[in-house]
């Protein structure tokens, strides 16, 4: 019988200073399995496209004014998740990822449960998100948890964009 890890949710940077990398690995990891899904793998991030290597390499400026939540399991983070800065009165969930050795544990779950609580301290009426057609359990995980589809704002094929009042 395994032993149940502790996970635990934190603000980076601040908190989470154990976790000296932050997101990096896990920004990484979210990009690259992306790329191969859009079909167009590569063979490393430095194969990525500009946008996508920025946030790896840097991403506590690229996401300066913005809330990323690592979940830690001990040192390690095995979660992340980006909430974007209000706008409009709404603020955008982005690069959920969790580690593939720790899914299933309701990693997922906690980190938007804690952009939910961010954001509704913060005053936002509602967070939306996008998410590739074909990431159905995240579609699944997102249903759970109260959002729906709604009209896309974003002009890529195969996104379904999702809200939830706050």
């Amino acid at each position: 019988m395994s032993a149940q890890r502790e996970v635990v949710i934190v603000r980076w940077p601040g908190q989470a200073s154990s976790a000296e990398q932050g997101p990096t690995e896990l920004l990484a990891a979210y990009h690259l399995q992306t790329q191969a899904e859009k079909g167009e793998a590569v063979a490393g991030v430095d194969d990525l496209p500009d946008r996508y290597r920025v946030e790896i390499a840097d991403p506590q400026a690229v996401f300066a004014d913005d809330v990323v939540l690592l979940a830690l399991s001990g040192d390690s983070a095995v979660g992340c998740l980006v909430v974007t800065a209000p706008a409009d009165g709404r603020s955008e969930v982005k690069r959920l990822w969790t580690d593939p050795e720790f899914r299933g544990s309701g990693i997922a779950s906690s980190l938007v449960g804690a952009a939910l609580a961010h954001a509704a301290d913060g005053g936002v009426s509602a967070v939306r998100l996008s998410v590739w057609k074909w990431r159905a359990g995240a579609i699944a995980l997102y249903e759970r948890l109260g959002f729906t589809v709604t009209e896309s704002w974003d002009e890529r094929d195969d996104l379904v964009c999702m809200e939830r009042a706050v």
